[in-house]
């Protein structure tokens, strides 16, 4: 009789709790994550982790572990607990990475992916599952551009912290122009979303300054032989060559160059897909001189994600993401101690839609790649990165030999000559 009656309150304590949960009535129109009284805060991560550029995962995964770090590894009160994918840097990787992530319903936002190509292939399936993404390093216009007649592919619930392509190739146009003082210009790019896309703003750019594309061509990811291409450039003998390649293709490029008949006096210009600690290492000689445009960090509390960096990891980031993921995962993490909302059993109740809601709300946050402001018009849906932390590098001896790292900063485009 006493084993009855004891059976017969627990099973009433577990309606209650039940009725407690059923009690909530989720009201977001994407639905909400449900996470148990005991059960921990899921973040995704997609990030290239294997491969030639395995580098961008190595620095935003830092990125984001520090932050997580920096909050005691917890978010209200729960364990963060991290779901990591390999997206491969290509957009068949992107797609199987989002596949797996979306079809975990705990997960209550991304952190990526690491390259726009990727990117382009996880959009769909993530937008589709109701998920917010953030990434630390996506470039390409497509990503926050809705029209697609116009090549663009934004989906809701994407987002990015780094600067719109569209504000680097500025950068590399004028830089080409003003300071290079070139007057032609040859591009060379992979095919890929970012590279492509890239290259064509620096274009546009460089001849509305009256500048003239002199040459545009292409190499396949994988090639390391670089001759043919080359000599089809020095056909055109450009001023400037801008090459927005991804290791190796742009190592195997820089050395060669060097000794390519008649582009003596050609300037290599490349783009922060080569801003890596391997570039100029693994470039040789030949990368002396080369000028690099990227991410330009400046803030007070750069300084002290760095030391950070260095105690948990050693040495200097490999790339130049990883604040921009540190970001990320903040805004993600802020944006759920913002919407959850809390049964009276202590499960907690995330509004997809909410989360999309309270990041497209950041306004002036003060993140450490800068103050942070999320658009949310075409051509800039989803994009909240600082478009002024950009800059041009120069690789020099002491970068080269010394293992100087990053680079000099020798320009931005708060140094433009005045007009007129």
């Amino acid at each position: 009789m006493k084993r009855q009656v004891f059976c017969l309150a627990i099973l009433a304590i577990a309606v209650c709790l039940v009725q407690a949960v059923l009690a909530f009535d989720c009201k977001d129109p994407l639905g909400c994550i449900e996470v148990a009284p005991d059960d921990p805060i899921v973040l995704g991560a997609m990030f290239t982790h294997s491969g030639a550029n395995a580098f961008f995962g190595e620095d935003s995964q830092g990125g984001m572990d520090l932050a997580i770090i920096a909050r005691g590894g917890e978010v209200l009160g729960r364990e963060i607990v991290l779901v990591v994918e390999d997206e491969l840097c290509t957009s068949e990787g992107g797609q199987a990475a989002a596949q797996r992530l979306a079809a975990d319903p705990t997960i209550v936002g991304i952190i990526g992916p690491s390259c726009s190509s990727a990117a382009q292939g996880a959009l769909p399936i993530i937008s589709e599952a109701g998920m917010s993404t953030i990434s630390p390093s996506n470039t390409s216009p497509a990503l926050t551009n809705a029209d697609i007649e116009t090549g663009g592919v934004w989906r809701p619930g994407y987002y990015r912290i780094t600067a719109n392509d569209r504000f680097q190739g500025e950068l590399a146009g004028q830089f080409a122009y003003h300071v290079l003082a070139g007057r032609t210009v040859a591009t060379i790019h992979d095919g890929g979303t970012y590279s492509e896309s890239l290259a064509a703003v620096m274009r546009e750019v460089f001849v509305s300054l009256g500048g003239e594309v002199v040459f545009e061509g292409s190499l396949n990811v994988g090639d390391a032989d670089m001759s043919a291409i080359l000599t089809e450039v020095a056909v055109s003998g450009p001023d400037v060559l801008f090459a927005p390649l991804f290791p190796p293709e742009v190592e195997f490029l820089t050395a060669q160059l060097s000794s390519a008949s008649g582009l003596e006096g050609t300037v290599l210009l490349v783009a922060d897909s080569a801003l890596v600690n391997t570039y100029a290492p693994n470039s040789g000689e030949a990368a002396l001189g080369v000028y690099v445009s990227g991410p330009h960090i400046t803030s007070e509390d750069y300084e002290g994600l760095l030391k950070a960096w260095e105690a948990k990891f050693g040495g200097a980031p490999p790339s130049s993401f990883h604040a921009h993921a540190y970001d990320a995962t903040n805004l993600v993490l802020n944006a759920v101690e913002t919407v959850a909302l809390a049964a009276d059993d202590g499960t907690l109740f995330i509004g997809r839609q909410a989360m999309r809601d309270a990041i497209s709300a950041v306004e002036a946050y003060d993140g450490v790649t800068g103050d942070l402001t999320c658009l949310d018009e075409s051509p800039y849906a989803g994009d909240c990165g600082n478009p002024q932390s950009l800059a041009v590098f120069e690789i020099t001896e002491a970068v080269l030999y010394d293992g100087l790292w990053p680079p000099p900063a020798i320009w931005d485009l708060s140094m433009l000559p005045e007009a007129g």
